[in-house]
């Protein structure tokens, strides 16, 4: 191949695909318009000015663009992000604000080069399940606020966004829906002068691009360990929303993204938004539906510019933006929530085809996360839960059977399953010490040591069976439980 089709071949799709170009575009456009209210709202959280959030989802979704790993994933301002720092922001002010924001990247960035996003194989199927269902349900209760005490004239206009969305594909796929909702429904309330909220109500547009500079802080000690507990916060709850996210688009797609990347590339996204004076931010569920199902988004360019549009749209469109009716953008939101629930999940003939512990970590990771409003922590104890559920189902699995020569001078006991600490505190018990022969025989061939919890276990068979005069002989170590039986055992008794 010459170098000059080499290079050809690294083309980005967008650059040789009239369709796709077209496609990335629309779709970046789309999600601009989405996050205008979404930052504006998270700002309103994290006790700022509308301009800081704006900002902060500029910076985000265009470094991201560039140096995340997961290709078409939207990262912004999100409300997680703004909880998190919203009691710093208001006790010690702004300045610190932005000093947390900068250090949360650093510590993304070493956390990223440690490793972290390896953690995601631990992660299982049924949290993940519950994961997805529990951001529909928070896309959609966000929207609820904004359809309480408004004129009537709200109902019907997201009843006729969401009819659009639902019916004009069938036309034609060339145009997304979202978008074409956003103009109809903009055109009507403007044209009919119909008094509606619209985006322009949610707070000041900046009407200039932010300007770099450091935050208002001393350079401190105390500074530092006033703001890293809080930056430590941000940046595990913004890994893990952005990681679960990017898997979640993963499997959308059914491509692969580094996670690697994508953990430092968070870190480095975050670092430049706050010398930027943003807020700070993580991957955004809702934005990325919209870019990926609902747009069909596949590449860079749609993140770029959905960021670059969006402060377009604030700066130059601004006048026009603010008068899209809340509506429309609700009406959006409700569809992504509802494409973006499994409903397979809760279909009656799955529910009775799972086993009763995964349908039990997929609502508990629900519950959590609706109640708390904080994926994270639904994502741990799911995960928590899923571990415990695990380790008592494969406790049981741990079966001993014992077999006495004729000539009644050995028994064999063999022993099959995985031995730790949940399988290996009854292992002690399946033994007759008092009217077992001279000779033992403990056949691990078809077992696993795991960890030191099962070397103590066999430590106490030994001794029980040697203060009664009688030897034993443990057989069938594979090499790994070989290794650490030999490394541990003798070594775990009390006065070690």
């Amino acid at each position: 191949m010459s170098p000059v089709a080499r290079l050809r071949g690294r083309k980005p799709d967008w650059l040789s695909d009239p369709k796709v170009w077209r496609t990335e575009i629309l779709a970046g456009l789309v999600v601009g318009l989405a996050l205008i209210p979404e930052a504006i709202s998270f700002s309103i959280i994290a006790g700022v000015a509308p301009a800081i959030g704006l900002f902060a989802s500029f910076t985000m979704a265009v470094v991201i663009s560039i140096v995340g790993g997961r290709r078409a994933m939207i990262s912004a301002a999100t409300g997680a992000v703004a909880l998190v720092i919203a009691p710093l922001n208001r006790e010690h002010g702004f300045g610190y604000l932005v000093a947390a924001v900068i250090l949360a990247g650093v510590f993304q960035v070493l956390l990223g080069a440690l490793g972290v996003a390896r953690l995601m194989r631990f992660i299982p199927r049924s949290v993940m399940v519950g994961f997805v269902n529990s951001l529909a349900i928070l896309i959609f209760m966000a929207q609820v606020p904004e359809m309480r005490n408004v004129p009537w004239a709200v109902y019907p206009l997201i009843i006729g966004g969401l009819a659009l969305m639902v019916f004009f594909p069938k036309i034609t796929t060339v145009i997304p829906a979202p978008l074409i909702t956003l103009i109809i429904l903009t055109v009507i309330t403007v044209g009919a002068a119909i008094a509606v909220p619209t985006v322009g109500g949610k707070g000041a547009l900046p009407s200039s691009l932010p300007v770099p500079g450091l935050p208002d802080v001393p350079f401190t000690l105390d500074t530092l360990t006033t703001i890293a507990p809080y930056a430590l916060a941000m940046a595990l709850v913004g890994l893990m929303e952005s990681l679960m996210t990017a898997k979640l688009v993963d499997d959308i797609t059914d491509t692969h993204s580094n996670k690697t990347r994508e953990s430092i590339g968070q870190g480095i996204a975050n670092i430049v938004t706050g010398f930027f004076g943003g807020m700070g931010g993580c991957a955004m569920i809702g934005q990325t539906m919209i870019n990926v199902k609902v747009s069909g988004a596949r590449t860079r360019l749609s993140t770029f510019l959905a960021g670059a549009f969006l402060m377009v749209l604030c700066i130059v469109f601004g006048a026009v933006v603010s008068d899209i009716p809340m509506a429309a953008l609700v009406a959006v939101m409700v569809m992504v929530s509802f494409a973006t629930f499994d409903w397979h999940s809760i279909a009656p003939k799955t529910l009775k085809r799972m086993p009763a512990g995964e349908i039990a970590v997929m609502v508990i990771t629900v519950a959590c996360v609706v109640a708390t409003h904080n994926l994270a922590i639904g994502v741990v104890v799911g995960s928590l839960t899923a571990m415990v559920i695990f380790a008592k189902r494969v406790a049981h699995l741990a079966e001993v059977t014992a077999v006495i020569d004729p000539d009644r001078t050995t028994v064999v006991y063999r022993v099959t399953g995985e031995l730790f600490f949940a399988s290996s505190n009854d292992l002690v018990g399946q033994f007759d010490y008092t009217g077992d022969p001279d000779k033992v025989i403990i056949d691990l061939s078809a077992a696993h040591v795991w960890d030191a919890s099962s070397v103590a276990a066999l430590d106490a068979i030994e001794t029980k069976y040697a203060q009664r005069g009688k030897t034993v002989e443990i057989t069938g170590l594979n090499d790994p439980s070989a290794h650490l039986h030999d490394k541990l055992s003798g070594e775990l008794a009390a006065g070690h």
